[in-house]
Parts: C-alpha cells; sequence; structure tokens
C-alpha cells in the first residue's frame, strides 16, 4: 500500500533552488529513524548513509528543490514581478496560486494582461514569462513589510487523488524523493552488500549543483539517479514520439542533453 499522505505531505513542502530549508528538515525527520549517519554538506546535501558489508559506495541521489521562481521587483501599486527557478511552461502561470515566502508565507495569484484587452496580435503570441506579475491584494507599503526581493515564490496546490494517479505540484522530483525515503524503509532490516549513500540534493532545477558537489565528496563505485520523466501517451502523440508510458514500469535513461548513461549500467 503506497503512504499517499507522506508523498502529499512532501510534495506539499516549498523548497525552491537554494531555499530548501523545509523540505530538508523533512526528510531528515523521515530517515533519521532509516539509516546508520546523516551528514549535511555546505551545499545543504543530505546524504543518509546505510553501513553494508563492504566499502564500496552505491550514491542514490533524488534531487528535493522544486521549480520555482524569486522576486525581482515590486511595483509601485503591490504587484510582484519575478524570474523563473528552473523550467516553466509560461502558457500553464495563467491565475495559478502561489507562495510567497517572505518574512511570512502570503498567497498571491498570477496574472497577466487580459485577453479582453489584447490587440489582435498579441493573442497570437505565446506569453513570455515577463508578461506575468504576481497580485498580493496588498499595497506597496503593506507588501514592503513582509516581501523583499530575493525572496522564494513556489506553486500552492495541494496533492489530489485521481483514478489510480496523483495530480499535485512538484512531482518532480518529490516523487523521487518520496521513493528514496520508503526503499529506505524497506532495507532497514536488510543487510546490503555495499554502503548506500542516499542523497538528497539541492540546486538540481538550476543547473544540478547539489548532484555534482555530494557526487564529487562521496567519490561512488556507482550511482543510480532517481528523477521524473516526460510520459507522451496522450490523445495526438505518434507512436515515434513516446518516451515513457504510465503503468507500464520505471524508466530506465539512456541518455538526454547532458549525458550518456553508461552503457553496462543501462544493460543491467
Amino acid at each position: 500500500m503506497i503512504n499517499v499522505e507522506l508523498l502529499k505531505a512532501i510534495c506539499e513542502t516549498p523548497g525552491a533552488p537554494g531555499f530548501e530549508q523545509r523540505i530538508r528538515a523533512q526528510v531528515i525527520e523521515e530517515v533519521n529513524p532509516l539509516v546508520d549517519e546523516i551528514q549535511i554538506d555546505n551545499m545543504g546535501n543530505v546524504i543518509a548513509i546505510k553501513r553494508g558489508k563492504s566499502r564500496k559506495k552505491v550514491m542514490v541521489p533524488a534531487h528535493m528543490d522544486e521549480i520555482s521562481f524569486i522576486v525581482t521587483h515590486i511595483e509601485e501599486d503591490g504587484f510582484l514581478r519575478f524570474h523563473t527557478l528552473g523550467g516553466f511552461d509560461p502558457k500553464t502561470l495563467t491565475s495559478q496560486r502561489v507562495i510567497v515566502h517572505g518574512r511570512e508565507d502570503l498567497i498571491g495569484v498570477m496574472g497577466s494582461k487580459p485577453i479582453h484587452l489584447m490587440k489582435p496580435e498579441e493573442r497570437n503570441k505565446a506569453p513570455q514569462i515577463q508578461d506575468f506579475f504576481i497580485d498580493l491584494g496588498l499595497s506597496k507599503a503593506e507588501v514592503e513589510k513582509v516581501i523583499a526581493i530575493g525572496d522564494p515564490i513556489t506553486r500552492e496546490r495541494e496533492l489530489i487523488q485521481m483514478g489510480d494517479c496523483v495530480n499535485s505540484k512538484s512531482l518532480d522530483n518529490r516523487v523521487s524523493v518520496f521513493i528514496l525515503i520508503e526503499t529506505l524503509r524497506e532495507l532497514q532490516a536488510i543487510e546490503v552488500p555495499y554502503d548506500i549513500y542516499a542523497v538528497f540534493t539541492v540546486q538540481e532545477e538550476v543547473g544540478i549543483r547539489g548532484a555534482i558537489k555530494s557526487a564529487h565528496l562521496i567519490d561512488p563505485d556507482f550511482g543510480i539517479n532517481l528523477d521524473v520523466t516526460i510520459a507522451f501517451d496522450v490523445p495526438g502523440a505518434q507512436p515515434h514520439e513516446a518516451v515513457t508510458k504510465l503503468g507500464k514500469g520505471t524508466a530506465i535513461k539512456i541518455m538526454d542533453g547532458m549525458t550518456i548513461c553508461d552503457y553496462r549500467m543501462v544493460n543491467y
């Protein structure tokens, strides 16, 4: 039975790149009774170690940050301008609720120029990030009491179940964080052949920075990274465009834009 409540808690906990304090605390609380040792490196990666029968090292990272935003400007009327932390499709942002994490958390709503006021040529253009703002429902003076330039912004959405599936923000990559925690739980009473380094990494969405740091620190004999990928099994998709299909098992990466995976690991 899948612990949906734990997955829900993990997905709904904020953790923008570089601001992973809350999700890090939650991860530590969950894994502390499951491993022999926990280390936090100077970037904020959580390294949970389960000792094995030999000193060979297996590194299993899963990034715990989520695609987010950061405040770049406060308008005279109190609206916020922002920059992305990670990659977004701008057309998904209209009317989405967000949480701005300042001295306290404030709920806001993404907005842009209403379609009713757009010129014909504007309607035919794809939206850009710079077209959006965040409405907090407050004056500039009220906003500045709580919010400053550089504060992180995350999406506000709860996890819901849909048949055999779930819908939530931040399944990239909180579902892998969840899987890694539950794997450690399953291994708790098992003597493993190698030292397992379960690494919950930071700042993946802005350049896999935490994983690079932890890999150099641990120097593993081999590693298996956990992350999400695209399931393009939707209406209109052509067979040659399919990447993965839901319900068909784990996807094993062969390559992406930055990596060609070791063929021995892929074949195994």
